[in-house]
This record gives C-alpha cells, sequence and structure tokens, in this order.
C-alpha cells in the first residue's frame, strides 16, 4: 500500500456522519447568505434581457462553465435559442443576442474577450462575478453581483469552502432560480417544455 492510499484510508475512517453533517449545514448556511445578499431586480432585468434575445450564448471555464451548461440547458426547454459558446454548433453572435458569461473574479481571459467580442457585435453581456468592479463587469450590459469567495480566498474569510465552489454552486442554483421564475410566470405546463428534452439519449 502507498502512502497515497493510506492518507486517503485515514481520510474515509474520518468522514463520520457528523463531519458529513457539518459540511452539508455549512454549505447550506452559505448559500442561504447568498441568496439574502443578491440583488433579486437585477436577475429579473436580465432575464428580460433573455426573453427577448434571438439567441442565447452562455460562456465560462472550469465548474463554472459546466455549470452555465446545465443553465444554457434550461434556457433551451423555455424555447430559447442557445448555444455554448465552444462548442462546434455555435454560430457567430450578432446584433440583439445575448451572452452570459460567468467568471468568479471577472478577469478569466476567454470570457472577457468572449465578452468583447459579443459587444462589438451589438449584443448584450450578462455578467455573473463576484467583483463588481472587474473587467467582465465594466464591460457587461447587467452584471449580477454573487456575494462569494474568490478562489484564492484561502484564509476562509468568505467562504469555508475549498477555492471558488461556492461561487460555482451559486452559479448553478441562481440560474436555476432564474429558469424557475422565468418558467412559472409563463404559465407553460411542464410537460410542454418536455417536448424539447432531448431524445437521442
Amino acid at each position: 500500500m502507498t502512502g497515497t492510499d493510506t492518507a486517503q484510508e485515514n481520510l474515509g475512517d474520518k468522514l463520520n456522519p457528523p463531519h458529513f453533517n457539518y459540511a452539508t449545514m455549512a454549505i447550506s448556511t452559505e448559500m442561504d447568505q447568498i441568496r439574502k445578499g443578491i440583488q433579486p431586480a437585477a436577475w429579473a432585468r436580465a432575464g428580460a434581457l433573455l426573453l427577448k434575445a434571438p439567441t442565447v450564448f452562455t460562456v465560462g471555464t472550469g465548474r463554472s462553465g459546466l455549470a452555465l451548461q446545465m443553465a444554457a440547458m434550461r434556457f433551451m426547454h423555455l424555447g430559447l435559442k442557445t448555444h455554448v459558446v465552444g462548442e462546434t454548433t455555435a454560430p457567430a453572435i450578432g446584433s440583439g443576442d445575448i451572452l452570459v458569461a460567468a467568471s468568479g473574479s471577472g478577469s478569466t481571459k476567454r470570457v472577457v474577450q468572449a465578452a468583447e467580442t459579443a459587444r462589438a457585435q451589438g449584443a448584450n453581456v450578462v455578467a455573473l462575478t463576484t467583483t463588481p468592479e472587474s473587467a467582465l463587469a465594466k464591460i457587461a450590459t447587467e452584471v449580477l453581483v454573487i456575494p462569494a469567495a474568490d478562489k484564492q480566498d484561502f484564509d476562509g474569510t468568505t467562504s469555508t469552502q475549498y477555492s471558488g465552489s461556492l461561487f460555482e454552486q451559486s452559479v448553478l442554483l441562481l440560474t436555476d432560480a432564474l429558469f424557475h421564475a422565468l418558467w412559472r410566470s409563463s404559465g407553460t405546463q411542464a410537460r410542454e417544455l418536455w417536448r424539447l428534452h432531448a431524445n437521442l439519449e
């Protein structure tokens, strides 16, 4: 047995129910603080931009990008023409379209460059970030500030979780909340949305 195997075995021994219960409570408590710290009016404005856009694009890197891919699926279920930046079938962005861009720091090069291109083409940009004074925020049409921790908040001043976990969780849950609000306000039945669900899986 290697040293790594021993360390993993010892870690498994430490993961008892009280530790796991503490972890779930810590995460849910932090998410509740995020909920209290967001600006619902900004999210409502972002929702209005989504609904009037001819095409919706999403961009993010790492776990933030994965969370936005899930959001893209839900936007598609609403009947919105949606693409994930970087996919081979994603077309050019154009005037009146919208780019939903996520970067905790607001300085992720790929995300900022995509936002710059979108604005140059006459598209709107909705930025999800922890940093309202960031480069991404300055480009955006609408800024959705998520009061979560920066990836390098190693001292745990904002979140006890590792790296940007709280931001990434927030991107998923808050875009799900946006979808839910738009869906419920549309009056569309769940079975109608289901018609657009993937059937080639």
